[in-house]
């Protein structure tokens, strides 16, 4: 038999009260397995007082922790050790009222927001359903809770307007006696960070050597924020482009607007609340919305291009936003942006986990005429751009078989997209040498 500790194994050589830590991680994680009388260097030692062992332990364990475990006498090399099982529970468990989890093959006890999201993931309730100590309906912005009965007349076609606020928040379950819960707070109050102080959007401008340029800060409920910060970046951000449909002048944002619109509401909907506030970072070709708090289980980036299921972290906080018409139950919303980016010659947002949040790439198609006009470039080099959209590399020899020129002119236009930064060399010289786009553009 081969050991080897990890999240779930764990090795000793005798047995200690302070283990029961141990077995508390085991059960707030995905369960483990404790064997005592091995050594870490899994040399198998034995125990001496295995008949007590047996008889303490399951009492121990139950009275500390609260579980029943699973403790079982082995012979391994002729000599007697103890296997206790523990299994995942779906309760938070204990120990000498300290929580603790398994992070690899160690035991770590939880504090601060830690401890706080992991005591909400286990109550069966969504953290926005909690009520807020001191709140009541003077904390709501009664202009906010009007407009959004005029969104959901279409969802909520019985809505009555004449309703007091305070059973109308009932109806949509953000009441819990006569405190608003958590949600009702962030969607529709009046001063939410009196009561959660992250609960903002911060935008920032930097240039290409990632130097701030300038910054705003978005409060407001939730309704308000979005609208805000989409005035914010219309009016300050991102400069409008005049283009030409037809007989009509059309102006347009440096990034397509619903995509914007459907990137910041999934943001302030689904991001957690214990944790840092939104932050959106705009650079001369991309932009990124980063929000804390990864995807929910078992959701993936790789799921959110193809028809996936609707997770949302904060129930009521969706379906408030559902009500109103601005974002959809079905998952949708990820693969709408993708479809719009297309159709309107972006590039497909790029959607990753990073820094314990969920963020969103934007980019624009850096290699577009308007953005190529800075170049003094001529029709051959426009199309070897072009052409390496598609392929990750051209050779020189390549280069002269797609334009139909000399070594001698594919080595000066090659050398001179190289000089304004468009392209990067491999290799000095021979068949080893080729070019690919500069990183900023790939």
């Amino acid at each position: 038999m081969s050991f080897k500790e990890s999240s779930t194994i764990e090795l000793k050589r005798s047995w200690q009260d302070s283990y029961l830590s141990t077995l508390s991680a085991f059960a707030n994680s995905e369960g483990g397995t404790m064997y005592i009388g091995i050594e870490d260097n899994r040399a198998v030692v034995g125990i001496s007082n295995s008949k007590k062992l047996l008889e303490d332990l399951p009492n121990k364990i139950l009275s500390k922790l609260g579980i029943i475990a699973v403790i079982h006498l082995e012979r391994l090399d002729s000599k007697e050790i103890i296997k206790i099982g523990i299994d995942k529970m779906d309760v938070p468990i204990s120990c000498n009222g300290r929580y603790y989890v398994r992070a690899g093959s160690t035991t770590q006890e939880l504090n601060g927001k830690e401890l706080t999201r992991f005591l909400v993931s286990k109550s069966f309730s969504n953290w926005d359903e909690y009520p807020v100590a001191n709140s009541d309906i003077s904390d709501i912005d009664l202009v906010t809770l009007k407009k959004f009965k005029n969104l959901a007349r279409h969802r909520m076609p019985l809505v009555d307007t004449q309703v007091a606020p305070a059973d109308f928040l009932a109806k949509l379950n953000l009441m819990e006696g006569s405190h608003v819960r958590r949600a009702g707070i962030l969607l529709f109050g009046k001063n939410v960070k009196k009561y959660f102080t992250s609960a903002f959007i911060r935008i920032g401008k930097f240039d290409s050597n990632n130097t701030l340029i300038s910054m705003d800060t978005i409060d407001g409920n939730l309704f308000e924020q979005i609208e805000r910060c989409m005035e914010s970046l219309k009016n300050k951000y991102l400069m409008i482009k005049t283009q030409i449909d037809g007989l009509y002048r059309k102006e347009a944002l440096e990034f397509p607007e619903l995509v914007l619109r459907e990137a910041i509401t999934n943001a302030v909907v689904h991001r957690e609340y214990i944790g840092a506030h939104i932050q959106i970072k705009i650079f001369p070709y991309t932009m990124i919305i980063w929000s804390e708090g990864g995807l929910p289980s078992p959701l993936t980036v790789n799921d959110l291009k193809v028809i996936h299921p609707s997770r949302p972290r904060n129930e009521l906080i969706a379906d408030v936003f559902f009500k109103a018409g601005l974002i959809e139950t079905w998952g949708h919303g990820t693969l709408k942006m993708v479809e719009i980016c297309k159709a309107e010659g972006f590039r497909e947002p790029v959607y990753t986990e990073e820094f314990g949040g969920f963020a969103v790439k934007l980019s624009k198609d850096m290699l577009d005429i308007s953005s190529l006009s800075r170049f003094n470039l001529n029709e051959r080099q426009v199309k070897s751009l072009n052409h390496l959209k598609e392929k990750i590399k051209i050779s020189n020899k390549q280069y002269q078989q797609l334009n139909g020129v000399s070594k001698g002119t594919a080595t000066k236009e090659l050398t001179s997209m190289v000089n304004d930064g468009l392209l990067e060399k491999t290799g000095t010289r021979g068949a080893g040498t080729f070019y690919r786009l500069h990183a900023q553009y790939r």
